[in-house]
């Protein structure tokens, strides 16, 4: 059982679901509430929307094992998992059980949603997790893009069904507010800093791993380009990611105060600059090993602004902080 357990990777689960959560009622239900709407009950939505993502989730993992075995033992064979502690055909009919179920209910989801949107990302995600585990995990940056993608989805499918729940309640009314853009804009923000941060710790990790790659012949980033070129392009995504942070917050982010700045600097550009050294000193696969626990670490304070969003909301147009108290 403990195998199992091991092999859907239940930490990374818990923080999808923490993500999920967040972006529901700590962002798009706060900015609803700032226009008057009330949230009419909404659990077997969210019942549905938790476990396509995380059996999703979970069988990507265990495909991911099932053909990593090789690396693995070149790369962690004290966590080899599969053929070591699992079958082969179990990990596989595992990962059918969940990979099948996940799909199912996000297709309800979809339909009792109607989106078109939500049964397009359920159906196409666990696709893209089989070609990457299968084939793209090992080609020159396609890999790392696809996981990225994939993360940012945990965000962005909140926003997609919150304002396909709304249009069911509200028809065309919602096309004359500023809310359907508000919601996408605000998930997908949340969304595109996960896609940056998933693909410079995927960067990482293929740091890590190069031996086991390079023994079975990948063309990841840091075999093909080497390893100190490959710092180069993290140290850019680096810039990059501080860059859209310090954008979002002087053109989009209009709360009275300077607490959003303060908390991003501390929080996560800080944090990100931090991660910079670390990669720059970072020489074996357990200094890489580090620095990638570090940037998830950092992924994990960027997605916790969304309760300095609801605070700041809350005080901004007096609506009251999960219907327990109001800030003054």
């Amino acid at each position: 059982m403990e195998a199992y357990i091991r092999i859907i990777r239940w930490k990374n689960l818990i923080f999808i679901l923490l993500i999920q959560w967040l972006m529901q009622y700590a962002v798009v239900h706060p900015m609803l509430q700032t226009y008057g709407f009330e949230i009419y009950n909404r659990d077997i939505f969210n019942i549905l929307l938790y476990a396509a993502t995380i059996l999703i989730t979970a069988g990507g993992y265990v495909i991911n094992d099932y053909f990593d075995v090789k690396i693995d033992r070149i790369n962690r064979p004290d966590r080899v998992i599969v053929s070591e502690k699992i079958t082969s055909k179990a990990a596989m009919i595992l990962y059918q059980i969940l990979t099948g179920s996940g799909v199912i209910s996000g297709l309800a989801l979809a339909i009792l949603s109607h989106s078109f949107t939500l049964g397009f990302i359920f159906l196409l995600t666990p696709g893209l997790l089989w070609f990457y585990s299968a084939s793209y995990k090992r080609q020159f940056i396609t890999g790392n893009l696809i996981v990225s993608f994939s993360a940012s989805l945990v965000a962005l499918v909140v926003g997609v069904l919150e304002v396909s729940l709304l249009k069911i309640q509200f028809g065309n009314l919602l096309s004359q507010t500023p809310i359907p853009a508000q919601v996408y804009g605000w998930t997908g923000g949340f969304a595109g800093f996960a896609f940056f941060c998933t693909w410079i710790r995927e960067i990482i990790k293929d740091m890590e791993d190069i031996h086991g790659d390079r023994e079975l012949e990948c063309r990841t980033m840091p075999i093909k380009w080497g390893i100190q070129k490959t710092k180069y392009f993290l140290y850019g995504l680096i810039v990059l990611t501080i860059a859209g942070l310090f954008h979002v917050d002087y053109h989009y982010i209009h709360f009275d105060g300077n607490l959003t700045f303060r908390y991003l600097l501390f929080g996560v550009v800080i944090p990100l600059l931090a991660l910079g050294y670390l990669i720059f000193r970072s020489k074996t696969p357990e200094d890489y090993h580090q620095a990638s626990t570090f940037s998830k670490l950092i992924m994990l304070t960027g997605v916790l602004y969304s309760l300095i969003f609801y605070y700041l909301t809350a005080k901004t147009y007096h609506i009251s902080i999960f219907d327990l108290f109001f800030v003054k």
